[in-house]
Order: C-alpha cells, then sequence, then structure tokens
C-alpha cells in the first residue's frame, strides 16, 4: 500500500487496486461511491424539514454529519491517509452520537439520569469527546467503539420491533436490517476475500458498502424518528412517504407531519 507523496499512510487498506485509474486518486471506485451521501444528505434534509421543525432543529446536525461523512470518506480512499482514516471514522462517531442524544427513548437511559434527555446529551457529549481524544492516540479504538454502538443499536431495535404494531415501523425495520446486512456483508467480503475479488476483477465491494449504507441511512432516519414518536410525539400522526413518489416499486423514504384537520 502507497499513499500519495506527503501524507501519513493509514494502515487500512482496502481491496480495490491503489492508484490503477488516476495518478492522484488511490482508490477510484471507493471514492466517488461516497457521492451518495452528498445527495440524500441534503435531500433528507428537504424531504423531512416539516417533522425536524416539529422535533427538534438538531437533526440537521445529524444529516451535516452524514454530508461530512462522505466527504471525509472520500479524502481517505483518494489519499490513504491516516488523517483521513481518522477523519472518516470520527465523522461517523460523532452522527451516532447525535442520534443518540437526539432519538434515544428515554426508558433505556442510566437510572441515574432520570430520564432526563438534557443530562442524557451531557453525557453523550463528554463521552464521544474522550473516544475521540483516545481514538487520535490509539486509532484502533475506533473499530471497538463503533462496533459497541452497531451491536447497541442492533438491541434497541430488536426490542422496539418486538414491542410495536405499527405496521409502518415494522416494514421499515424490515427493510433497514436488509440493507444493513447487505452492507455488511459487502463489507466483510471484501475485507476477507480480497485475494478471490481479485482473482475474477471484481473489486467493487467496498463501493458497493458505500452506496447500500447511504440508502440505509435514511431507512434508519426513519426508524428512529418513528419509534422516538410513540414515545415523544403521542400527538402527532407520521406518515412514510417515499421520494419521488409513494406508487414506486423503490424509494427513499421520509415522514411527513399530517395537519390535524379536527374541528375544536
Amino acid at each position: 500500500m502507497r499513499s500519495i507523496v506527503g501524507y501519513q499512510s493509514s494502515e487500512v487498506d482496502w481491496c480495490e487496486s491503489n492508484f490503477l485509474h488516476s495518478p492522484v486518486v488511490a482508490e477510484f471506485y471507493n471514492t466517488f461511491s461516497n457521492v451518495t451521501f452528498l445527495i440524500f444528505g441534503p435531500l433528507m434534509a428537504f424531504l423531512m424539514r416539516s417533522y425536524v421543525h416539529k422535533r427538534s432543529r438538531y437533526i440537521y446536525s445529524v444529516l451535516m454529519l452524514f454530508v461530512l461523512t462522505g466527504l471525509f470518506s472520500m479524502y481517505f480512499h483518494a489519499t490513504l491517509s491516516f488523517l483521513g482514516q481518522l477523519l472518516d471514522e470520527v465523522a461517523i462517531l460523532w452522527m451516532l452520537s447525535s442520534c443518540y442524544s437526539i432519538w434515544m427513548p428515554r426508558c433505556y437511559f442510566p437510572s441515574f439520569l432520570r430520564g432526563s434527555r438534557f443530562q442524557f446529551t451531557r453525557m453523550m457529549l463528554w463521552g464521544t469527546t474522550i473516544v475521540t481524544f483516545l481514538s487520535v492516540v490509539r486509532p484502533i479504538l475506533n473499530a471497538y467503539a463503533l462496533n459497541s454502538i452497531a451491536i447497541h443499536v442492533l438491541y434497541i431495535v430488536c426490542s422496539e420491533y418486538r414491542k410495536t404494531t405499527n405496521r409502518q415501523l415494522r416494514h421499515i425495520i424490515h427493510v433497514s436490517t436488509i440493507l444493513w446486512a447487505s452492507a455488511v456483508i459487502s463489507w466483510v467480503s471484501d475485507r476477507l476475500f480480497c485475494s478471490f475479488w481479485q482473482r475474477i476483477h471484481f473489486f467493487y465491494l467496498h463501493s458497493i458498502w458505500h452506496v447500500i449504507i447511504s440508502i440505509t441511512f435514511p431507512y434508519g432516519f426513519v426508524t428512529m424518528a418513528l419509534v422516538d414518536a410513540t414515545y415523544e410525539m403521542p400527538g402527532e400522526t407520521l406518515k412514510v412517504r417515499y421520494w419521488p413518489r409513494d406508487s414506486w416499486p423503490v424509494g427513499l423514504p421520509y415522514i411527513e407531519i399530517q395537519a390535524d384537520d379536527k374541528n375544536c
């Protein structure tokens, strides 16, 4: 593995051959497959605007971090630099931390917080800051932190799935799980079976991971919003819509808050 001159090399390398298509972009497909992050982030901010304005404008920070994750991932794969790796992983860490702070149901808070979202958010802020500092000192900690969060998210989703009878939520969880599993299979296959993919000249599994995981995010976003609404917005009617059209077999999910037409 080599990085662009002037950059400290990352110890992480992917299956795609380096500098094969460009003398200045290390991994061409792994770099430009991140463009979906740059598209879906602003699009979700536009589609979810009624929900965001009703629930919390801090949700825009999650979408901003989602876009930054795509930009930093592009930088990492273009340079294979240690700085790029850190920026990519830390952006993911802060995005997940922001999601926790906004949407984590209070029933999962540690008991000593007594259901205070302010205190929970402060705890998440301090914890994420400490992990960020440690990840700079010991980058291997990033993998443990992100995997631990993924396992905990899976636990919460399974718990809420068993509780709910909401057909919209159950469907979104089904699709989210399938997409997430497909993305993980692509990521793991690229890491573990690289020699096989190189023999058949198919180096694109990590770029496929980027595309699938960027599509998974809107489904996860809607899943968290629907779960949160049962606790924090019991008086609101939320409807899952799909862009560009509800009638299309595939689409990007988003939430629309329906106005209350009842007369007083």
